[in-house]
């Protein structure tokens, strides 16, 4: 079974009392789930509903755990969070580098981070897997766009981007049950119309077609945005 430890990932600590109600009132996934599976995929959109961050998210003692891009895309997370934090009781704090691992080729492994997206993504992991084969990231990277999976910002343009052109409605990033977030009249127009039309599908980097756009790219293979 292949892993592959991913770069540039940081770790945002959210803890506090309101810390629950404070992420529930943000993000575009009910982080409630978090009581029956142990990790949580959501997105913090613009208030127009365009894309910002994704994240996955884990709980640890008192606090949640938000698995974010690292460097500057982490730290610009952290600013966004704190001016939405006014008086609620909670605390944020930034951890720059974070060990985080996929696991892949597998179902999710019980001792593991089953990674919510899909299930060609398999698992996450905290600290470094034992008994299994490091491979290398262009490994992961061809994988993960044959199989249609974005990744954040290398294919979704902040505050450009649509989140459903990366179908992550579909990669369990959005519940439609939870009630109000920041962007959610567009994200609920848009799935109700029916109105997205541009998409990101594998295509050949050698022939990509007329008007697509090219996003991330690995060995051949490539997430272009197109037209429906």
């Amino acid at each position: 079974m292949p892993f592959v430890q991913l770069p540039n990932r940081a770790t945002i600590a959210v803890s506090g009392t309101d810390s629950i109600d404070f992420l529930q009132g943000l993000l575009t996934q009910d982080i409630k789930i978090l009581g029956s599976t142990s990790l949580a995929y959501a997105c913090l959109l613009t208030p127009q509903g365009k894309f910002l961050y994704d994240m996955f998210l884990r709980q640890s003692d008192d606090s949640m755990l938000i698995d974010c891009e690292g460097g500057e895309r982490a730290e610009a997370f952290l600013s966004s969070l704190k001016k939405y934090r006014l008086r609620s009781k909670v605390d944020l704090a930034l951890t720059p580098d974070t060990d985080v691992f996929q696991i892949w080729d597998e179902d999710a492994l019980p001792d593991l981070f089953a990674d919510p997206r899909h299930a060609a993504c398999g698992s996450r992991a905290y600290s470094m897997p034992k008994n299994m084969r490091a491979a290398s990231f262009d490994e992961w990277d061809a994988h993960r766009i044959q199989n249609e999976i974005p990744d954040g910002s290398r294919d979704l343009l902040p505050q450009k981007s649509f989140i459903h052109e990366g179908r992550l409605d579909e990669l369990n990033a959005v519940s439609y049950t939870k009630g109000c977030y920041v962007g959610q009249e567009l994200v609920s127009r848009m799935h109700h119309r029916g109105l997205t039309k541009k998409i990101l599908k594998c295509v050949d980097v050698n022939t990509i077609p007329d008007k697509a756009e090219l996003r991330s790219s690995c060995n051949g293979v490539g997430l272009a945005l197109v037209r429906l």
